[in-house]
């Protein structure tokens, strides 16, 4: 039995009757298999967090990084293929650094989203090319605006804002739990344990090893890019087990 997209998956510029382009779907599938990343924006800061699969257990941890720094006071996390994910934070790089070269001041975080987003929508406009395997999550700072700003790419090239946000393989799961979360007061060093709590929530007990990884935006480090150590993520995912644990007691009580 013929495929639906047959005919139809050839190519990103073709439309298919019911208006799909199925490569973009291709690629937003690739996404949706790989580890989960979210991205919390709080009151002094803001938050990312990524799922990093262990495909075997000689990667030294510092291999396949999956959150970066994109220039003073921005950060981007990235998932899908590690490889198409580079090739976007490499663009973000570019693009702060033209800007700052150009006019003298930093992007604000919207026109740097808007950049991102109109480099990869570009990928799904020409047969030559393919769309990227990969979802982009920005953090940054606004010096003008004195305030953090969360933005998110998709492989369409679709860019928003969101208070917090989720991709990935646990993406439906994670957005129902950043939504029960009160984000007007939560603090960094709050969000930092939420985020470990979610990934964890979001796993299945059939994945891979994960190493999580864990990067912040906060007012105490001047909203420049801070990796967590291995201190703080191990006494968060603690915490994050603890938790579960409670959960699930209650949840046998009830």
């Amino acid at each position: 039995m013929a495929s639906a997209g047959a005919g139809y998956d050839l190519s990103p510029t073709t439309f298919s009757p019911d208006g799909r382009i199925f490569q973009v779907s291709y690629a937003q599938k690739s996404v949706s298999t790989s580890g989960t990343s979210l991205g919390i924006l709080c009151s002094d800061g803001v938050v990312l967090a990524c799922e990093k699969l262990k495909n075997s257990k000689m990667l030294l941890p510092s291999s396949g990084r999956r959150l970066h720094s994109v220039g003073a006071g921005y950060a981007c996390a990235v998932t899908g293929f590690a490889s198409d994910g580079r090739q976007i934070v490499n663009r973000a790089r570019e693009e702060v650094s033209s800007y700052k070269d150009t006019y003298g001041i930093l992007p604000p975080p919207s026109v740097l989203a808007d950049r991102l987003g109109h480099y990869v929508h570009y990928f799904t406009l020409h047969g030559a090319l393919r769309p990227f395997g990969a979802t982009a999550t920005v953090a940054s700072y606004d010096s003008d605006m004195k305030e953090c700003k969360l933005h998110q790419i998709d492989p369409s090239g679709t860019c928003h804002s969101y208070y917090a946000c989720a991709a990935g393989k646990g993406r439906q799961g994670a957005k129902t739990e950043l939504e029960k979360l009160d984000l007007t007061t939560l603090t960094v060093e709050q969000a930092i344990k939420e985020a470990a709590r979610i990934v964890l929530t979001t796993r299945d007990e059939k994945d891979k090893d994960m190493e999580l990884e864990i990067a912040t935006l906060a007012e105490g480090d001047k909203y420049q890019f801070k990796m967590c150590g291995k201190e703080v993520v191990s006494e968060a995912l603690k915490w994050a087990g603890e938790q579960l644990e409670e959960d699930m007691e209650e949840d046998d009580d009830e």
